[in-house]
């Protein structure tokens, strides 16, 4: 399984002192070293997935599970929180062109706690697909400090193509546009680039 490259120095900074601690004796220091260096490898993992839905139905942008769904700004919108146990690697929702990137800086809310979709830190990437907006929004929690967005305005995608990733637990809220079907329910599991969200409409 790869493994996201922004995950490789917090797992050589874990690695590179476990050799001595076990040259020195240390063992429970170095044995400490070795689990924690396996959790982040665990955390940016980077499975390879393919969406295989139609080209009017959305993929989940992420892992996790849907904590809320409701109407938004004229929008159908749902929010998914990703644990530290989730996949973090955030895809494209559906085929088409970045129209536009905005990053906002902001708070550490805990990432289901309903302010955080407006008061921390996040990035906001809209997709035109043949001439429909599909707005999704990767949102720092409280342990989530970095927004990673490997992507430009003007590329174009398809859905389930990588876009990027939250370090340590987050959420993406996914907005539709009004008159969508939704075909996921609260407390559902979601996987990244496999799950079908709904239908364009």
């Amino acid at each position: 399984m790869l493994v996201a490259k922004e995950g490789y120095p917090y797992i050589t900074g874990l690695l590179f002192p476990a050799g001595p601690a076990f040259f020195f004796g240390w063992n429970w220091i170095g044995a400490l070293m070795l689990g924690l260096s396996a959790f982040v490898i665990f955390f940016f993992r980077d499975p390879e997935r393919k969406f295989g839905g139609t080209d009017r139905q959305i993929a989940s942008p992420a892992d996790g599970r849907v904590v809320s769904i409701r109407k938004e700004d004229g929008c159908e919108a749902i929010s998914i929180f990703l644990s530290v146990f989730n996949v973090h690697i955030n895809r494209a929702p559906v085929s088409g062109l970045i129209s536009n990137i905005v990053y906002k800086k902001g708070k550490f809310l805990l990432a289901w706690d309903e302010r955080a979709s407006v008061e921390n830190e996040q990035n906001s990437i809209t997709m035109d697909h043949n001439g429909q907006p599909v707005r999704f929004v990767q949102i720092a929690g409280i342990l989530a400090r970095r927004i990673i967005c490997w992507r430009k305005s003007g590329e174009s995608l398809v859905a389930g193509e990588r876009i990027g990733l939250i370090k340590f637990g987050s959420r993406v809220d996914v907005f539709l546009p009004a008159g969508s079907r939704i075909d996921v329910r609260v407390g559902q599991r979601v996987s990244g680039g496999k799950t079908i969200l709904g239908e364009l409409p």
